[in-house]
């Protein structure tokens, strides 16, 4: 198989491979659980082949995986993988951004810095419809509702039925950047001020929001741009940044660069402002 291997699999076979590494199994003893060859336990585990829901059960079980990490590890490998929404949404969702959507709807953690634009999660449909108006990626008014459609679908999952954790930082050069005009901007600004002010816009309180200021000046992801952070229940070594990009963007799964990663969103919520001076400036631009 050429190139690179999903990141979904990629994240999954170097959780499998741990844990077989941390109980001492060289790869044959692993084979002999799926009564498989080798090859293909080395394969699954460099994410260049799939495992069904029934081999990974039964892995993780040999391996002693606690039950709440094994369902975080097959929400990742299987969830909505043949019958999920965003399946009708190709022309808009690439084979990797679909890996990202079901990734974020089993994600339990979800820390979003947006360095130029209001966050896919928060965005309000007209902010959204705005966005894909200027993506020279959507070509032609159906793609155009499509991108919108896959964001409010997103969202629908984040906050209407999964409820993790979210931590939104905000760089505040995204607020005075008039998306759609003022007709668009006064409620998405008014939307954010409710997040910020406790859940309000959010609904659901284990939502946080910060702006960081100008005033904040040189600060940790200056040189890097935007990134999410997902993390999932009771796998503490699981975890992915993506960077976003005009083509796609990446995935990085390797435990060290999560960490890295992390580290800088811990310092961004250090310099941005509290919640509710967040939401008090929120308030005052959504009025100007």
């Amino acid at each position: 198989m050429t190139g690179t291997p999903p990141v979904r699999r990629r994240l999954l076979g170097a959780a499998l491979r741990r844990y077989r590494e941390n109980l001492g199994y060289a790869l044959d003893e692993a084979a002999r659980i799926l009564e498989c060859d080798r090859s293909k336990i080395s394969r699954i585990e460099t994410g260049q082949r799939g495992i069904s829901a029934k081999e990974l059960r039964e892995l993780l079980t040999e391996y002693g995986v606690p039950h709440g990490e094994q369902a975080a590890l097959l929400a990742v490998a299987h969830r909505g993988r043949h019958h999920g929404w965003w399946q009708d949404y190709r022309d808009v969702l690439t084979e990797a951004g679909q890996d990202y959507v079901i990734m974020e709807s089993a994600a339990s953690e979800i820390f979003a810095y947006d360095a130029h634009q209001v966050p896919d999660l928060l965005q309000t449909p007209a902010y959204a419809a705005a966005v894909a108006a200027a993506d020279p990626a959507c070509d032609g008014d159906e793609m155009r509702a499509h991108a919108v459609e896959v964001k409010l679908g997103r969202q629908r999952v984040v906050f209407g039925e999964r409820h993790p954790r979210l931590e939104f930082v905000i760089g505040e050069a995204a607020l005075h950047q008039v998306v759609g005009g003022a007709t668009v901007m006064r409620p998405q600004l008014a939307r954010l001020a409710g997040v910020a002010d406790g859940g309000t816009g959010a609904a659901d309180p284990g939502v946080s929001l910060q702006v960081l200021p100008f005033t904040a000046g040189a600060h940790a992801a200056a040189g890097a741009g935007s990134m999410t952070i997902l993390r999932f229940a009771g796998t503490p070594g699981l975890g992915v940044t993506h960077l976003p990009a005009l083509a796609g963007g990446v995935s990085l799964e390797g435990a060290e660069e999560v960490a890295r990663y992390g580290v800088a969103f811990a310092q961004l919520r250090a310099a941005a402002l509290s919640p509710a001076a967040s939401a008090r400036l929120l308030r005052v631009m959504a009025r100007d």
